[in-house]
């Protein structure tokens, strides 16, 4: 029988919770994600099955068989192994890194949260190279630090002297991103080096790395201050079940182990990982498809009319429009139940970005671009 008890009123006054919480995350400026295809079809009035999403870089042929046979065989009542060994063998295996300068995190988002955990106390600053992915500058705010904007140069690449140059004793951590998310462009070796001599953390985000094949890894072994994170997100599809993982020196891998919540990846993204990493020709094929589909758009949209498409090393696109064109698209697209998308930043605010999806995909965007460019 379960008791019931009666709370007594008590004449007191109501908490304010404002006042108990951090000052600084009272009015943050939130991270903007993308909305599930059920609110966008509920939005748009369009079924969800006709909803074309385009707007957060997933991939259009989701993840490998042997991955969703293991998640089914997984069982959900044990806890996942803390030191998470089996998966830093597997990425061992696929990356070349030894297994001790891996670490593992629920998404490249968790292990980008754990770096404002080591590095970044209240005031301390980070260097970001904007337009770029806003997940750095969130984090920076959550963690009540600063952030140093470095504008890219006309082409989107990293301006290395002006960073190098914006540097104080406040600053503690360099963000790359490469490819970079919108832009597509790479940040090369040299680059990645100069930034290193700052003698500060640089972190080098190559969530993209298989639809460019250019990584910066093997400079961990010789640099205690290089983390390069990647996702199983984009190429191997796995984008639901969060999770990543970060190449660095098996110093600071120490730490992250040492920091990182025990249980952070769940069992069942653990199995998927592994799983996936014994079909990886299956999903580079997927990959193969995207680059090539990604070819296509690209020449295809470039063919249109008051629209120019940067080349990507990503699987994405972004498109420049001429002034004021771009949000009007964005619109009509939604309206068409094409979703891509869009930016608030003011260098992108003629642009938005196109994820690569399927031939059929392509030819419905373009066929609707055609009508409202």
């Amino acid at each position: 029988m379960i008791a019931i008890f009666q709370i007594k009123a008590i004449d007191m006054e109501i908490v304010d919770i404002q006042k108990i919480i951090r000052p600084h995350l009272v009015d943050i400026q939130t991270y903007e994600a993308m909305e599930a295809p059920e609110t966008l079809a509920k939005k748009s009035g369009i079924p969800e099955s006709e909803i074309i999403k385009l707007n957060g870089n997933e991939n259009p042929y989701g993840g490998s068989q042997k991955a969703l046979d293991a998640v089914a065989k997984t069982p959900l009542h044990i806890y996942p192994d803390p030191n998470q060994t089996n998966m830093r063998v597997a990425l061992s295996d696929y990356t070349g890194m030894p297994s001790e300068n891996i670490v593992v995190g629920s998404g490249a988002d968790e292990l980008i949260d754990l770096i404002f955990r080591l590095f970044i106390s209240e005031g301390d600053k980070i260097l970001d190279c904007e337009p770029t992915f806003g997940m750095y500058s969130f984090c920076a705010r959550v963690a009540g630090g600063e952030i140093t904007l470095v504008q890219r140069d006309e082409q989107f690449d990293i301006d290395v002297p002006s960073v190098l140059n914006r540097i104080d004793d406040k600053t503690k951590v360099i963000f790359v991103t490469s490819p970079n998310n919108p832009t597509g462009n790479i940040a090369t070796e040299s680059q990645v080096i100069d930034l290193l001599s700052s003698r500060l953390l640089v972190v080098v985000d190559e969530a993209y790395y298989e639809f460019s094949g250019q990584t910066v890894q093997y400079l961990v072994s010789q640099n205690e201050n290089l983390i390069v994170l990647r996702t199983m997100s984009k190429w191997a599809g796995l984008a639901g079940l969060r999770v990543g993982y970060g190449i660095m020196h098996g110093k600071l891998a120490k730490y992250f182990m040492d920091v990182k919540p025990p249980y952070n990846v769940n069992i069942a993204a653990e199995a998927a990982l592994i799983a996936s990493l014994e079909d990886v020709d299956y999903l580079l094929s997927n990959v193969e498809k995207i680059i090539e589909e990604r070819a296509r758009m690209f020449d295809q949209i470039n063919n249109l009319p008051g629209v120019k498409a940067w080349p990507s090393h990503g699987n994405y696109l972004m498109c420049e429009f001429e002034k004021n064109e771009a949000q009007r698209v964005y619109v009509e697209l939604a309206a068409k139940g094409i979703f891509v998308r869009n930016f608030n930043a003011p260098r992108l605010r003629d642009c938005f970005r196109i994820a690569i999806g399927t031939a059929s995909d392509t030819d419905k965007l373009i066929e609707a671009m055609k009508i409202i460019v």
